[in-house]
């Protein structure tokens, strides 16, 4: 097992692009400094994988949710993070892009888990806000599964409700009912 090279350098925006691919580690890069993770297990990318599908059904079809595409907050020096849903307009998921603009993601949705929540809950939370992403939501799949929906007022996110169970939301226009349960437990389902 060889170890990954860096550069010894903050890392330009290309310099991201040109890292190889590493599958053993989620390596994200924050103002120019690579800052890797474990890569999620099993449960963790089952949920994900449920969420964006979930979301994928109900949104309309100027819309579409992906999971763990990575997502360009700022080019210089780059911050390039891989949250685990994006929801973005179908013409940019239609172009099959390498990665995502912060302009172009209108909800970003972080799972936690023990490597990341500390990052997910006020790392996060501030880069998305400053990138101007107008909905983060945040989903704790410890028991019981709950959720956190922020908004973007005023520069800031504000806590736009917290749920568990079965909810039903209304994001840009369109109903979306999500049973958080479910996301752990397909038999749960609603």
């Amino acid at each position: 097992m060889s170890a990954l090279e860096w550069p010894q350098h903050l890392l330009t925006f290309d310099d991201w692009t040109a890292l190889p691919v590493d599958r053993r580690a989620r390596i994200e890069v924050v103002e120019g400094v690579p800052s890797v993770s474990p890569r999620p297990m099993w449960f963790h990318l089952r949920s994900v994988t449920r969420l964006a599908f979930l979301l994928d059904e109900q949104l309309c079809p100027s819309m579409s949710a992906g999971a763990e595409a990575e997502l360009v907050l700022v080019k210089s020096p780059p911050t390039v993070r891989i949250p685990d849903v994006v929801v973005t307009s179908a013409s940019v998921a239609e172009a099959n892009p390498a990665r995502i603009a912060a302009a172009d993601a209108l909800l970003v949705i972080e799972v936690l888990s023990e490597s990341t929540k500390q990052v997910d809950q006020v790392t996060k939370h501030f880069e998305y806000a400053e990138a101007g992403i107008e909905h983060y939501w945040i989903v704790d799949l410890d028991p019981p599964v709950s959720m956190i929906t922020y908004r973007l007022i005023d520069g800031e996110y504000e806590n736009f409700g917290e749920h568990s169970g079965s909810v039903v939301l209304d994001f840009a226009g369109t109903s979306v009912k999500l049973d958080l349960d479910a996301l752990v437990d397909p038999r749960a389902q609603r």
